[in-house]
């Protein structure tokens, strides 16, 4: 009678830890995925590919001595996804395998998705970011233009080639010698009087003589301006300012734009009840610089000495489009 009480004790306690193994292993959320092994895009990385769902293998290097182990191979595996997994490249849903095997093709001809309590699913959304940079430029343009009249061509060319010498003699002085200096127009055109009913008269020539210069030394804007004024320049096209060593506000403007990207990817998937396991596809869209400002075009014989310039900051946009795989349900 004792030895009968023992071996029912026995029976209860071997029922007893097979239940609680079947409980812990239910809540664990055991599934079983039936597919075509792949390999990704992460060296070393394999998947199973299931009715176009992926399943990243966490510990495929159990299995890889395996004679069956290849692509294209039709398995059974049985085991966990692991949605608090992160990896490189995010290429299907994280899963850890607990057994793994080769499977025939079935009847159906087709590969099976997983199987048991996980009813999530995976879902695209596709968003962009976009950012503004505020930059200070680093560069100044100046157009300067010396215009002289006369009756006669050739003394209004003579004129303005003397002029012209002593202006860009004082131009390359005061801009110093960091300074690009270089002819960007000239031209002689005849001035002319219209009458009703008469062919036009000639009256005269003008002749304007155009000199650019860019500097990087934005200090020495309105000592330029000044200084050429003196020589005998009397027209200015106009000033512009612009930012030559633009990578590092470029770079800036597209990481906060692809961090906007992201974000809203995140809150798209928490209104849905879900996260972001990987990013698709990422596509710049552009960074772009405002049309440079300028000043108005300026009468030199009006202005005073020491001119007074005043520079603004430069607005460098960026835009990014990008498609994020989401996890819901």
């Amino acid at each position: 009678m004792r030895r009968l009480f023992t071996i029912f004790g026995i029976l209860a306690l071997v029922t007893l830890f097979a239940s609680q193994q079947g409980l812990a292993e239910a809540e664990v959320g055991q599934n079983t995925v039936r597919g075509r092994l792949q390999k990704t895009v992460e060296p070393g990385g394999w998947l199973i590919v299931a009715d176009g769902q992926k399943y990243l293998l966490l510990n495929a290097q159990r299995y890889q001595n395996e004679s069956w182990f290849k692509e294209t191979t039709e398995v059974e595996a049985t085991g966990s996804t692991k949605s608090d997994v992160m990896t490189t490249y995010m290429e299907g849903t994280p899963f850890e395998v607990r057994s793994l095997r080769p499977l025939a093709q079935g009847p159906g001809g087709g590969n099976q998705a997983v199987t048991g309590g996980d009813t999530r699913r995976l879902t695209r959304v596709t968003v962009s970011g976009d950012s503004i940079v505020q930059a200070q430029p680093d560069t100044a343009i100046i157009t300067i233009s010396v215009v002289t009249q006369s009756k006669r061509a050739i003394e209004a060319q003579q004129e303005n080639a003397a002029k012209s010498d002593s202006v860009v003699r004082a131009l390359k002085a005061a801009a110093g010698p960091g300074a690009e200096v270089k002819t960007s127009g000239y031209s002689l055109q005849p001035q002319r009087i219209y009458r009703e009913n008469q062919p036009p008269t000639i009256t005269g020539y003008e002749a304007r003589n155009s000199v650019t210069a860019t500097l990087g030394d934005l200090s020495k804007v309105g000592a330029v301006i000044d200084a050429t004024a003196q020589a005998g320049a009397n027209d200015i096209t106009g000033i512009a300012f612009t930012l030559r060593r633009d990578r590092p506000a470029r770079d800036e403007a597209l990481g906060k734009a692809t961090q906007e990207a992201i974000g809203k990817a995140r809150v798209i998937a928490q209104a849905l009840g879900g996260q972001v396991v990987r990013i698709v596809e990422v596509q710049e869209e552009g960074t772009t610089r405002p049309p440079v400002p300028m000043y108005e075009k300026m009468d030199m014989r009006t202005m005073a000495a020491q001119t007074p310039i005043e520079i603004g900051s430069l607005d460098i946009t960026s835009r990014v489009q990008l498609i994020a795989e989401v996890q819901v349900g």
